[in-house]
């Protein structure tokens, strides 16, 4: 399976990727918190025979910590379902990520390259349909969908998009920007959502008003806003040294090819050199794809999984710049 970073999205010089996630429960059991072993149980064995049908399911518990946290790094799984103690599980087909028993009984989610908020809409609301034809689905026509927070009654959904803002950034506009998005009901957070840090100069914009207002409404607000943040952005850029910036994309781009050892901090802020360089054609023959997958395929459990480490920091800072040679030179 192709994994969603490597496939060019639309608009992807500034959009990262696209997401619509659905917060549902089962009406015949408690939320997640209160639910017993023997009722978590019951909720998988009932999702296994919705989820059947060319879906793979996988026990979370069984996974190592590396191979949570991978699922993490890569957006498949939000970082509180990775980090999970409890029994819990994922159902996956295609675009679509269930998470089973995370906060509420399910979270459907849906993951697109780039600005697709239409595609990943479409393929989480079929796996709804799945669940709504086959569970007693708890929702009142007064609060809509019962979720285990409050602040996701109605429609339980969160569409986001994830945006690469180096030039909002530098320009000192992103703390404008989230009060403007405060007004019309978005919020503006850091790479991996409510509580991270915007690392890499990556953003997440999502709604926060999910009662009163519908699934499409709440797309084409996300979208329309989406694009006009994209356009500024492409213009701050426009107003940049051009040939500073290739100077310096460059450069990155040597230490990236030769270097020998690479820890995740320090492979962040040349995250942002390289993208940045990359969209706006400075450097030849590096793509931002190339980029997304770099930084990815580089974090610490994606990075321990697939090249069989040890939990070591220093054999994986050693790898890492192997890995990160070897995507670059693939793609001259």
């Amino acid at each position: 399976m192709t994994n969603w970073y490597e496939i060019p999205g639309n608009e992807n010089d500034v959009v990262v990727s696209s997401r619509v996630r659905l917060a549902r429960n089962l009406a015949d059991y408690p939320f997640e918190p209160r639910l017993t072993p023997e009722q978590a149980k019951e909720i998988c064995e009932k999702l296994k025979t919705i989820y059947s049908d060319g879906w793979t399911y996988t026990d979370f518990s069984t996974l190592s910590p590396a191979e949570k946290r991978s699922y993490g790094e890569k957006h498949l799984v939000s970082p509180a379902f990775a980090g999970k103690k409890t029994p819990c599980a994922l159902f996956a087909r295609n675009s679509v990520y269930i998470m089973a028993l995370e906060e509420d009984h399910l979270r459907i989610q849906s993951i697109y390259p780039g600005l697709a908020l239409d595609e990943a809409w479409h393929d989480a609301a079929e796996a709804d349909r799945l669940l709504d034809e086959n569970a007693n689905v708890a929702y009142t026509e007064k609060l809509g969908y019962l979720t285990h927070c409050p602040t996701n009654l109605g429609t339980g959904m969160r569409a986001s998009v994830m945006l690469f803002l180096p030039a909002y950034t530098a320009a000192r506009g992103i703390q404008s920007l989230a009060a403007q998005l405060s007004k019309i009901g978005l919020t503006i957070r850091g790479m991996y959502g409510e509580g991270s840090s915007a690392e890499g100069c990556l953003y997440q914009i999502s709604n926060q008003i999910t009662l009163g207002i519908t699934e499409e409404e709440t797309i084409r607000k996300l979208e329309t806003v989406v694009k006009q943040i994209v356009e500024k952005e492409r213009q701050l850029r426009e107003r940049q040294d051009k040939e500073a910036l290739a100077d310096r994309a460059s450069r990155t781009l040597g230490i990236l090819l030769y270097a020998r050892r690479m820890d995740s901090a320090e492979l962040l802020g040349l995250y942002t050199t390289l993208r940045m360089g990359a969209s706006m054609k400075l450097l030849e023959g590096v793509t931002v794809t190339m980029a997304d997958r770099m930084l990815v395929e580089s974090m610490p459990g994606t990075l321990t999984v697939a090249e069989g480490l040890e939990d070591d920091s220093a054999a994986r800072d050693k790898t890492r710049a192997d890995v990160i040679r070897r995507i670059l030179k693939e793609q001259k």
